[in-house]
């Protein structure tokens, strides 16, 4: 979740819990407002029917409400003794003019006890809380749209301002995200006053500049010390070169020259590997365009082929769809050549090498040893198994860090048939999701 939604979302949690407060709290205080102005005019009212109860004896007989909302009975002493006014919302049956039988009304009832020429009576004194009822009904609803519109509000308002206020950070973001060590010139910076944003611009400013620095000085060790291994490589092997075409050379000789030959070629195509995966790491390939994979492995599969052919192997591609990627070109080419180098190197003698591209995944398979290789391990580098001990080991490597700079997953699986078949597979995260083997 962005920052300015987690911003949004608890000042909208705060306001909504004080803005609840209040409005219970306004409509507790309105409530209470009303019915003491009601609980008054019930005393006032209380006073004058007990001064017309000391004048006219006959109102002492009143026992129903009619439009005088009171009724009147006796009472014990020890009873109107005990009395104390009290008010209660209650409900008496009414009849209006447009009701064709009393209906239940709801009002406020104020119960007392007087005395009246040495009897005791109770008296109930009712008013009518039809017009308060609708008075607070309409004051509830007041309430809650005031409520609405006071969090809706807040949170348009917020939003814009927020939005405003949070707008240098993520313009400084989005430059930060598109910065590239070693290609990008200009460092990531915003147009802003604030002094938070200011301080986290320097600060990523200085910690770019250092890792730029250590960027160059990295990348010009790898080329110093790639060009000057290299050069004693090739001084070695001219040398022993020069010693094969000697005459007087025993056989012996010749066969331990040709062993320390393929040492030093050996070394040659790892200082190359190391060199590139150093490049990789570094994400110096930049050139990145669409390629159709299916042209890099035809194209492979025939500068292969006399290989493929020495060891008698059977080469199938099955191009069940075009395989579009966004890559470096000299990536794209490493990724499938390493891949069918692989499969041939380390196949069975008249074994079979099967390709099938799809819309998302390229699936390199072949037949091999009986027994799975360790994929735990099978992507490390300088890993070998005892059948591999001309390689680099780092072959399967390279094109694991290839993947993983392009975004894309590369798996292993071993399939215990007859013959045995190692798969592996290079695809999109999607894909890898949706398929199986």
């Amino acid at each position: 979740m962005k920052l300015l939604n987690q911003s949004l979302k608890y000042l909208s949690i705060s306001i909504l819990g004080i803005v609840t407060v209040w409005s219970v709290v306004f409509y507790m205080n309105m409530l209470n407002e009303i019915k003491g102005s009601i609980d008054e005019g019930l005393e006032n009212y209380k006073r004058i029917i007990i001064r017309k109860a000391q004048v006219d004896s006959s109102i002492l007989t009143k026992t129903y409400f009619d439009e005088s909302f009171f009724t009147l009975r006796k009472i014990g002493t020890d009873k109107a003794l005990g009395m104390r006014d009290s008010y209660i919302d209650t409900e008496i049956y009414m009849q209006d003019a447009d009701d064709q039988a009393p209906e239940p009304e709801p009002v406020r009832m104020l119960t007392t006890a007087f005395e009246n020429n040495g009897q005791y009576y109770e008296l109930k004194v009712a008013n009518s809380m039809v017009e308060e009822d609708d008075l607070i009904n309409e004051l509830f609803w007041d309430v809650v749209w005031l409520y609405i519109l006071l969090i809706a509000g807040i949170m348009v308002v917020n939003n814009i301002v927020l939005k405003k206020l949070w707008k240098p950070f993520y313009d400084f973001l989005k430059e930060l995200k598109s910065y590239r060590l070693g290609s990008t010139q200009k460092l990531p910076a915003t147009n802003t006053q604030t002094k938070e944003f200011l301080d986290l611009q320097q600060a990523v400013s200085t910690l770019l500049q250092h890792s730029l620095a250590a960027f160059e000085q990295q990348k010009e060790f790898i080329g110093n010390a790639s060009h000057e291994l290299q050069t004693p490589l090739a001084m070695v092997t001219n040398k022993l070169e020069l010693l094969f075409e000697q005459d007087d050379l025993k056989e012996g000789t010749a066969e331990k020259i040709a062993e320390v030959f393929q040492i030093i070629e050996r070394l040659t195509r790892l200082n190359k590997s190391l060199l590139l995966l150093s490049k990789i790491d570094n994400k110096q390939f930049l050139d990145n365009r669409e390629i159709s994979l299916n042209d890099i492995v035809r194209q492979t599969v025939s500068e292969l082929e006399e290989i493929s052919s020495f060891k008698a192997l059977t080469t199938t591609v099955d191009e069940q769809d075009k395989l579009l990627i966004n890559i470096d070109p000299t990536l794209a080419n490493i990724i499938v050549s390493n891949l069918l180098k692989n499969a041939i190197f380390h196949n069975a003698k008249k074994g079979r090498v099967a390709i099938i591209l799809s819309k998302d995944t390229l699936r390199v398979s072949n037949t091999g040893a009986t027994e799975p290789l360790d994929s735990a391990k099978v992507f490390n580098r300088f890993h070998k198994t005892e059948a591999q001990v001309n390689g680099t080991g780092l072959g399967l490597s390279i094109v694991k860090a290839i993947a993983d700079l392009y975004g894309f997953a590369i798996s292993y699986h071993f399939d215990n048939g007859i013959p045995a078949n190692h798969s592996w597979r290079v695809h999109r995260p999607c894909a890898y999701l949706m398929q199986s083997f």
